[in-house]
């Protein structure tokens, strides 16, 4: 038997349904609305006593103030208060070396450089077609004076600094080679910095990547080809020491060696998930092996578990620093900049490794005597490498698989790395973002957080 509700008892009920959509947009809105009124007052709070503050200072304060230095100080100091590991403020000189660097380009002599023992800065790299090569500086020397400046472990990072300038510009420097000290003036120019180096090891290409930037994929390219074009039949990529980068530019060399599908995803603060790069059905199929350390960060351990997550590469070292969260620069109308934390950002399968790293297929550590001197390690005593080398041969009877544990959340290790000419703690303006707003311009970044050290292992590039 069929029941017919009467007209009025369903307009009773649509008046119902209404009056309670009302109620509950009407809960939903006061929820927001205390939440900004509560949000308003604290932050009127904030600047009624910066005004008192400034009030007070400006009425007894026995001196001048430099009103754009106490701007970059605020600003500065905001960015502290606010807790971000990884946020930092960028005065606008700041902010043009920043940009300089993800672009990979730079006035430079054209060395890469560590602080020495004795607290000088030693030459451990000269670029190609440099104005160093050309100056005959070498592999080894000692600068123990940038022009008027006296190298000592107090004033180094000043004197690299004092090699930086623009292209053209001449710096006088002097160097010490088999205890004699010799003076040697560099006119300083533009060039690509090598990030990428390259070698064959038997019948296995290795390739050393020292940090991601726009420069870095075309390096990582030519050497590829050069490797393979030399008969390479397995490769081993060393990202040691490699505090990350731009994301851009580490998918781009992951979308030449993985398959068809995600490279790497952000999650925000509202929770919502954005996959950001992806790669073609184009692959490398030659055996691949990663090294790893303490002090891979960031865009490196993307790097390596990416390569994991799509079973195309072995690790080899110990478990990596765990920095996965993502930061965007944003533009400043002054010139200035402010790089913050936005979200994290994912392997393609894997979870997110902030704090925890990316664990080796196979651990291998090294001695403290090794640490100190790692870059005089080769394939003849570096324990890390000779085991990737067994790996990516197929040799692995002496090594011993890392037993997977449920991942716990850790403290990343804190560790000095290696570093180019301009580059800040915050490696990583990573891609481009689209959405700029009209006073501001946004870049994202992911690169590791850098601790100064006197061992070689943190090195320079001026």
């Amino acid at each position: 038997m069929n029941k017919k509700i009467s007209l009025g008892l369903a307009v009773a009920m649509s008046l119902l349904m209404v009056i309670l959509t009302i109620c509950v947009t009407l809960l939903w809105s006061m929820q927001i609305f205390n939440a900004k009124s509560n949000n308003l007052s604290e932050r009127e709070a904030m600047y009624a006593k910066l005004q008192e503050v400034d009030h007070l200072v400006r009425q007894n304060y026995y001196g001048d103030i430099d009103e754009d230095t106490l701007n970059d100080h605020i600003i500065a100091g905001y960015v502290a208060g606010i807790g971000d590991k990884y946020g930092m403020y960028f005065t606008a000189e700041q902010y043009a070396e920043q940009m300089q660097s993800y672009d990979g380009k730079m006035a430079t002599i054209g060395i890469g450089t560590v602080i020495d023992a004795s607290g000088y800065i030693k030459i451990i790299e000269v670029y190609p077609d440099s104005a160093a090569e050309t100056s005959g500086l070498k592999v080894g020397d000692l600068i123990v004076k940038v022009e008027d400046l006296d190298v000592t472990a107090e004033t180094a990072e000043q004197a690299v600094k004092a090699l930086q300038g623009d292209a053209g510009t001449k710096v006088n420097v002097t160097i010490r080679r088999e205890s004699e000290d010799i003076s040697v003036e560099v006119t300083r120019r533009r060039i690509e910095v090598p990030t990428v180096n390259h070698r064959m090891i038997g019948e296995v290409g290795y390739l050393k990547i020292k940090e991601f930037n726009d420069s870095t994929t075309n390096q990582f390219k030519r050497a590829l080809d050069d490797l393979k074009g030399n008969g390479a039949k397995s490769l081993v990529f060393d990202v040691r020491n490699n505090p990350g980068g731009t994301v851009k530019s580490v998918a781009q060399i992951l979308d030449m060696l993985v398959p068809e599908g995600d490279i790497v995803s952000a999650t925000y603060k509202d929770g919502t998930t954005e996959v950001l790069y992806t790669s073609d059905a184009k692959e490398e199929n030659l055996p691949m092996v990663v090294l790893i350390n303490q002090k891979s960060a960031s865009a490196a351990e993307l790097f390596a578990q990416a390569l994991k997550d799509y079973e195309k590469a072995s690790i080899v070292g110990v478990n990596s620093y765990g920095k996965g969260l993502m930061q965007r620069i944003y533009k400043l109308q002054d010139g200035s900049a402010l790089d913050i934390t936005v979200g994290k950002y994912n392997p393609p399968k894997s979870p997110n490794y902030d704090q925890i790293g990316v664990k080796p297929d196979f651990e291998v550590k090294l001695s403290a005597e090794q640490e100190k001197n790692f870059l005089e390690l080769n394939e003849t005593n570096d324990p890390q490498l000779i085991k990737a080398l067994e790996v990516a041969g197929g040799d692995v009877k002496n090594t011993v698989p890392v037993e997977e544990e449920p991942s716990s959340s850790q403290e990343g290790e804190e560790g000095g790395s290696s570093s180019s000419e301009g580059e800040s703690s915050s490696p990583e303006g990573e891609e481009s973002s689209s959405s700029q707003e009209s006073s501001s311009s946004s870049e994202d970044s992911s690169s590791s957080e850098e601790s100064s050290s006197s061992e070689e292992s943190s090195s320079s590039n001026p």
